[in-house]
């Protein structure tokens, strides 16, 4: 198991300010200790850019992180099949390790067989690269389990080498792991708060999602999710949940205030100083007020990684 959790990332919006995520890949190797990331997901609003833009930032990201960061996972799904398949062949020319995909989510398709065929058709694009199903119904409405898509996809996808699971049904989740234990498959994990659970289950890594809003908390809390990890890994199983608990308090604190990608953003500005921006239409900007509530549960926490904003008598989770 990966000791570490992969990040989605925010691109700095409304026009991408590029000139950033050098120190954006920085802070998340130095600051949270996270050293796989996924780029042009959905906390990332990949689906809100132009394909130009998602290729430009896959560069960026690639880029940037060479030998500071493991690997380098592009999503690359997209409504039209033409527009996956010339961002996957992209993903390889620039060396990025490895491609996702969503179910396309429009006109869906409605049944394993014609998802796969759509997967299978990406996947082509780039034999080079390790190859990832992105689930994710909710936002996709694709109901097709995923227990259902991973059975035989190797073989029609011979790059097929994990799954990126966000979603709530721990049934299906563990039945992807209990029937495929023979193959050396990848289970990534994508809901935050149900992360220890997944663990016991067999996940294999965290790439971060959380409940049915799709914010990533690993940018800002990877580092009390790479505490539970390493608990995990020593069996320590009384500290892993008590991390959990932890990590759990702020997500439902958040979650009452309404919590979403918009919002996820501005808890990344003023963790990391780094100037993320507004979200692009239809999102909205964030409010203050939840910026304000969001930095005070924070502190409580002991989150909260500058002196100045951690000054005074804090009640730290242990």
């Amino acid at each position: 198991m990966d000791c570490l959790g992969s990040s989605l990332l925010h691109p700095p919006f409304r026009e991408i300010n590029f000139s950033v995520i050098g120190q954006y890949v920085d802070y998340l190797v130095e600051e949270q200790g996270v050293k796989n990331i996924f780029v042009n997901g959905t906390t990332g609003e990949g689906l809100s850019l132009s394909i130009s833009e998602r290729r430009r930032v896959a560069e960026e990201w690639v880029t940037k992180g060479r030998n500071k960061l493991d690997q380098i996972v592009i999503h690359v799904g997209a409504l039209s099949l033409k527009e996956s398949q010339e961002l996957a062949q992209h993903a390889a020319e620039i060396g990025a390790d490895g491609i996702a995909v969503i179910a396309p989510f429009f006109l869906k398709p409605w049944n394993k067989d014609v998802l796969i065929n759509f997967l299978k058709e990406v996947a082509a694009a780039a034999p080079a690269l390790p190859f990832y199903y992105y689930h994710i119904p909710a936002l996709t409405g694709v109901k097709i389990r995923a227990e259902e898509v991973l059975d035989g996809i190797q073989e029609k996808i011979p790059t097929f080498q994990g799954l990126k699971f966000s979603d709530t049904d721990l049934l299906d989740f563990g039945q992807c792991v209990d029937q495929n234990r023979q193959r050396q498959f990848a289970f990534l994990f994508g809901v935050d708060e149900q992360l220890l659970s997944a663990l016991v289950m067999g996940a294999t890594g965290a790439v971060g999602r959380m409940c049915c809003f799709l914010s990533s908390t690993y940018n800002y809390l990877g580092k009390k999710t790479n505490q539970m990890l390493e608990a995990f890994e020593r069996k320590d199983f009384s500290s892993a949940l008590n991390h959990q608990f932890c990590i759990q308090r702020f997500i439902n604190f958040v979650v009452k205030l309404g919590f979403g990608v918009s919002q996820t953003k501005a808890i990344m500005t003023l963790v990391s100083g780094i100037p993320m921006g507004p979200p692009r239409l239809p999102l909205q900007k964030a409010s203050r007020e939840f910026t304000d509530n969001a930095e005070a549960k924070l502190r409580s926490l002991d989150f909260l990684s500058f002196n100045d904003l951690k000054d005074g008598n804090l009640g730290a989770c242990s």
